[in-house]
């Protein structure tokens, strides 16, 4: 039987997307797909990762109305809170391009789909030593090189990461390259050792977290680890928080100590290139890093779960219960990650 697609029949050029209908609720759409122009690329996708953290307030349509537009994907297609396309952690082939991209796998900030088409300078050339899989940590480890541009450590300091989420993970594989750094990443989830361990830094339970830090990065979005973060600090110590706490209200301790010890909160973010870099470095170019970055095996550690395409909108349904850190979606025709 011919499969219709919005009335006409589904070409070989045709694609499936996973959309956000309203809150909580999602589901396959098809796609038509434009023609290739000659700046332009058809991907096929082969993994995509599932960013937990943010994905997870889209799905439950907690983005700010006033963040709306702030909020959006270089791809998204629909509004917030919903009907939505979103995501950002896409990995493919190239079938149709420029002759030097056909062929290659590359990485786009490009939502669930099976099949899209860009431009060409929106994608990113996996290094052929990268597994295809990772790669699907790229925006993760962006994220964590904006972290370490806003905040680097200097030589001898004594930084703790608290959350042992994707992020804090990634950043917490980089401070550990860094010489004479030590570094320690805390989360409640005692299984967090093994994982911390696979990156090469020391772990502790929320109660056994060590005081007297010069740095704590904070990548848990709740009340409770900010407050952690900011007693984990020595006098004069910074809290760089990296969480995105949606429309939820955090109640910050800015009483007790926080005064007389002269503590420091400072945000960072992955939208703009940090300051000390901007001038110097595009988005695309840091991009570039992490992808070089991720010739680390170290981060097949977070490559945890997977499940495929078809089933994207049950598993979304039920990520929040689901065991791991970055949940890959596998597609028709790629194989399974190794590590997972």
């Amino acid at each position: 039987m011919e499969r219709k697609l919005f009335g006409g029949p589904m070409s070989e050029g045709d694609a499936r997307a996973y959309w956000v209908r309203a809150p909580g609720l999602g589901e396959l759409r098809d796609v038509r797909l434009p023609p290739v122009n000659p700046d332009e690329v058809l991907v096929r996708t082969l993994f995509s990762g599932i960013s937990r953290g943010t994905e997870m307030l889209v799905f439950r349509g907690g983005v700010p109305a006033d963040q709306h537009q702030a909020m959006r994907a270089p791809f998204q297609d629909g509004d917030f809170p919903g009907p939505v396309k979103y995501g950002y952690l896409n990995v493919g082939e190239v079938e149709e391009g420029p002759a030097e991209l056909v062929g290659r796998t590359v990485f786009c900030l490009y939502p669930h789909q099976t099949r899209y088409v860009v431009p060409a300078d929106a994608v990113v050339v996996v290094p052929d030593d990268v597994p295809p899989a990772r790669a699907a940590l790229t925006g993760a480890v962006e994220t964590a090189v904006n972290v370490l541009w806003d905040a680097p450590p200097l030589i001898g300091d004594r930084v703790t990461v608290v959350g042992a989420g994707m992020i804090g993970c990634c950043v917490a594989r980089l401070l550990a390259k860094f010489p004479e750094v030590s570094v320690r990443l805390v989360d409640v989830d005692t299984s967090r050792a093994e994982v911390a361990a696979a990156l090469g830094v020391e772990f502790a339970e929320a109660g056994d977290a060590p005081r007297e830090q010069d740095r704590v990065i904070h990548a848990t979005a709740t009340a409770e680890g900010l407050r952690l973060a900011l007693q984990l600090l020595a006098t004069e110590g910074e809290v760089i928080e990296v969480s995105w706490y949606g429309d939820t209200d955090v109640q910050v301790p800015f009483g007790g100590a926080f005064h007389s010890r002269r503590l420091a909160i400072r945000s960072s973010q992955v939208g703009l290139v940090a300051p000390v870099r901007r001038t110097s470095r595009t988005n695309t170019d840091r991009r570039k890093l992490a992808l070089e970055l991720l010739r680390d095996p170290a981060f097949d550690a977070l490559l945890s779960s997977t499940s495929p395409f078809d089933q994207l909108p049950e598993t979304m349904a039920k990520l929040g219960s689901l065991p791991g850190l970055c949940h890959v979606i596998t597609y028709e025709g790629s194989e399974k990650p190794c590590s997972v």
